[in-house]
Order: structure tokens, then C-alpha cells, then sequence
């Protein structure tokens, strides 16, 4: 393959991996809150916020950094009040104790509207701000920090971005590479380009690593990796690949979903897949004994995979993205293991005809555990697939040739889109 595109790799990886600071659609609607705040030019007497469904569904359950609450309100008063536009993912980094209960007033004086508005785009976020006779509009679409316009009085003082898949030409190109590449230009990549020039996504190591001890010490969420730790404990469960995997992936989610005020390393635009994508690489790693180098490989190889996949997918949908993370953790595992390409084509194949149709029901403490039963199933299908065991044409919606299974489970999330509104339907419409 000509080196040409690893650049492009290189491009398109450091797009979709980076930090972020909280669930990334709360954080979507924070930094419109931030970036408006600032063309406003003072703090809002009022916010009105308009979403997609999809990213409604993702925002309503999950915990703000810094705020110690939950939901789109708090993220839009926090960002307008105390959010630094120019931190792009990490916008709420910044907070302080006196923006935060600034922000709860608003909220319990009934000064911030959140509202779901009917529009073609999955990832989609529109806010006013007011204060006085003065209003600020901004729209982020498609990608969460893709700020399309921004409006003040009634004047557009900024157009960026295009609509139509992923907003900016930049991000069109890159997201063509993630959909035209195949699993053997994956693999090619992490294995033979310069260490120098793939280095940078050990910081994944050190971000991702963290939380994930900090989900072990605090009490976080649901506390699957916890659960799991303590069971350990009790001679109940076994300190083995499989458990360790679980234990320390889903630790580092449930600290991420309730709001812990450290940064991970997303991946597609979304923490959890990050984590996926990073921590059971990193312990079988540690279990197989592996260098730094092979480590960077494998990391490379799961998160390019991961973006390829997830490339042939909605930005968000009804489908639970944590399981195609994993699938990309399964190539990284079957490599370290020794592994051949052919093996890691059938981890993801053994992947697919696993844990292919989990629903999202939106982000909330609960992921931790669809993140736990993600890499379990990784684990599973690098072992099978290392003893040459694939999940063949025959069954399901496997195909023989990996590129086309991968075409299939995109197809599948096309056909969930009814299940989507329905999912949504259901959670709005709980009685409390």
C-alpha cells in the first residue's frame, strides 16, 4: 500500500481520537452554550435548547463533570456560565463551585428549555442564548464540535462547516478513508508504519489507564468493575484475562458516566468506545508481556479498526457502538497474542455474530455493563479466532468475506431506525 495514505490514516485517526472531559453529546450542547456565551458577550438571562432525538436519547441519564448532576439542562447552563469556548471536548475543564450553582439557579427559576426538533441530522444541536434585547444562536451538526452558524440579533456572524454527512470538506475526505480502507490496509498500517509516526496514541494509554483506576477506588455508577473486584476478593470470580478485562474496562466507564472530572480518550466521538478500544489491549498486553512498541501497534490497529467499522454506521444509533469498539480491542488482543491478520478478520466476524444488535437505550450509568459484556465477547473471539474458530457465511448475517459482514451490520442499523424512535418514545415518556 503506498505510504501516501498512512498520512491520511495518521489525519484521520487524531480526528476521532480525542480527549474528552464528560459524555460527548451533554458536551456537544455545552460548548453551543460556551461559544454563544461568548459572542453574547455576558451570561444569559435565558437558554433555549433544541436537539435531535438521537442526541436527547443521549443526553437525558448520563452525569455532567464537575456539576455532581444530570442532563442537558445543567450542561447548557454550566457551558454558557462557566465553559471555555476554545477547549473544544474539554469546554467544562474550567468549571468552578461559584458557575455551578450560577447554573442550577437558572435551572430552578425555569430559565433553560430543552426541546427535541424534528431534523434530518442524527447529531444535531441548536441554542439561544438571551440577555436584554441581545440573542446569540449557535448550531453544531453531524460531528459534536462541527459549529455550523452562529447568529446574534437576527445577523450571521459565522457560516462553517456544510451540512450532508459530517459537515467540513476535511471530515468528508477523512470519513471516505475510514469507509474505503479494509481490514488488511488496518493491519498493514499498525504494523509497519514508523513508530515515530504513531507514537501519539499512547496517550490513550495514560488518560483511559487513570480513570480506570479511579473507577476502582470511588464509588461510580453502577459499579460493574467494582462488582467484579470484589467478587475477586471473595473467591466467587477468578483474577483471569477474562475478568481482568471486564473489571478494568467497565470500572473506567462507570466513573466516566457518572460525571468523574477526568478526561478520556474518545474514539468516534464517544468515551466509552474510547475505553473499548484502550484498556483490554493494554491488560492483555501486560499479560503477554509486550513491549511499548507493541503495545502502540495493537492500540493502532484496535482504534484505526474500530473507526473503520463504526465508518459503515450511523454517527449515533440504535445500535450500541461500545460493541464495534470492541471489535477493534479483539484485533489488537489477537495481534499481541501472536496472531495472524486472517485470526483478527476472524475475531471480528466472531464479534458480529456475538454481540451485533445490543441496543443503545441513550448514555447513562448502565453503559458500563454493555461495555463489560463487549469485551468480554472481544476476548472470546480473539481466543477462537487465534485457534482458527470463525463464525462462518452460514449463519447469519456473516458473509465470507470480512469487509462485506461489516457492510451487513450497517445495513442492520439502517433497519433500526424504527427501533430508535421507539427507544426514545419509551424514555421520554416514563412516568416519574
Amino acid at each position: 500500500m503506498p505510504k501516501k495514505d498512512w498520512e491520511k490514516y495518521v489525519a484521520l485517526i487524531k480526528h476521532e481520537v480525542v480527549p474528552a472531559l464528560g459524555c460527548t453529546e451533554p458536551v456537544a450542547v455545552a460548548l453551543a452554550c460556551a461559544v454563544a456565551k461568548k459572542h453574547l458577550g455576558r451570561n444569559p438571562d435565558e437558554i433555549e435548547v433544541w436537539v435531535s432525538g438521537n442526541l436527547m436519547k443521549n443526553g437525558m441519564g448520563v452525569g455532567v463533570p464537575g456539576t455532581g448532576m444530570v442532563g442537558l439542562p445543567v450542561a447548557a447552563a454550566a457551558g454558557a456560565i462557566g465553559g471555555d469556548p476554545e477547549a473544544k471536548l474539554e469546554v467544562l475543564k474550567s468549571l468552578t463551585p461559584k458557575s455551578v450553582s450560577a447554573a442550577k439557579t437558572m435551572i430552578d427559576a425555569g430559565k433553560v428549555t430543552v426541546k427535541v426538533k424534528n431534523v434530518p441530522n442524527i447529531l444535531y444541536v441548536e441554542v439561544t442564548l438571551k440577555a436584554g434585547s441581545d440573542s446569540v444562536t449557535v448550531i453544531i451538526k453531524d460531528d459534536h464540535t462541527n459549529i455550523v452558524s452562529i447568529t446574534k440579533n437576527g445577523e450571521t456572524i459565522f457560516q462553517g462547516g456544510t451540512s450532508g454527512s459530517g459537515g467540513d470538506k476535511e471530515w468528508e475526505e477523512l470519513h471516505k478513508v475510514a469507509e474505503n480502507m479494509d481490514t488488511h490496509d488496518v493491519w498493514e498500517f499498525a504494523i509497519d508504519a514508523p513508530l515515530d509516526m504513531i507514537d501519539f496514541i499512547y496517550e490513550a494509554v495514560e488518560l483511559n489507564e487513570k480513570i480506570s483506576e479511579e473507577g476502582l477506588k470511588g464509588d461510580y455508577g453502577l459499579k460493574v468493575g467494582k462488582t467484579m473486584a470484589k467478587n475477586i476478593e471473595r473467591g466467587i470470580l477468578q483474577k483471569d484475562l477474562l475478568t481482568e478485562v471486564m473489571e478494568r474496562s467497565s470500572s473506567a466507564s462507570d466513573a466516566r458516566m457518572d460525571g468523574c472530572e477526568l478526561p478520556v480518550m474518545a474514539n468516534s466521538g464517544s468515551g466509552n468506545q474510547g475505553i473499548t478500544a484502550t484498556i483490554p489491549v493494554v491488560v492483555v498486553a501486560e499479560r503477554a508481556g509486550a513491549n511499548r512498541e507493541h503495545l502502540i501497534r495493537a492500540l493502532i490497529l484496535s482504534h484505526l479498526m474500530a473507526i473503520h467499522i463504526k465508518s459503515h454506521l450511523e454517527r449515533l444509533s440504535a445500535l450500541c457502538a461500545a460493541t464495534v469498539a470492541a471489535m477493534g480491542a479483539s484485533c489488537g488482543m489477537v495481534f499481541l497474542m501472536g496472531g495472524t491478520l486472517k485470526q483478527a478478520q476472524y475475531a471480528i466476524e466472531n464479534m458480529i455474530g456475538d454481540v451485533a444488535g445490543i441496543i443503545c437505550d441513550g448514555a447513562k450509568t448502565s453503559c458500563s455493563l454493555k461495555v463489560s459484556s463487549s469485551v468480554a465477547a472481544a476476548v472470546k473471539a480473539a481466543l477462537m479466532g487465534l485457534d482458527n474458530i470463525r463464525v462462518t457465511e452460514n449463519e447469519g448475517i456473516v458473509d465470507r468475506d470480512v469487509e462485506q459482514v461489516i457492510k451487513n451490520l450497517g445495513t442492520v442499523t439502517e433497519g433500526m431506525r424504527q427501533t430508535d424512535k421507539t427507544i426514545l418514545d419509551i424514555m421520554t415518556h416514563k412516568h416519574h
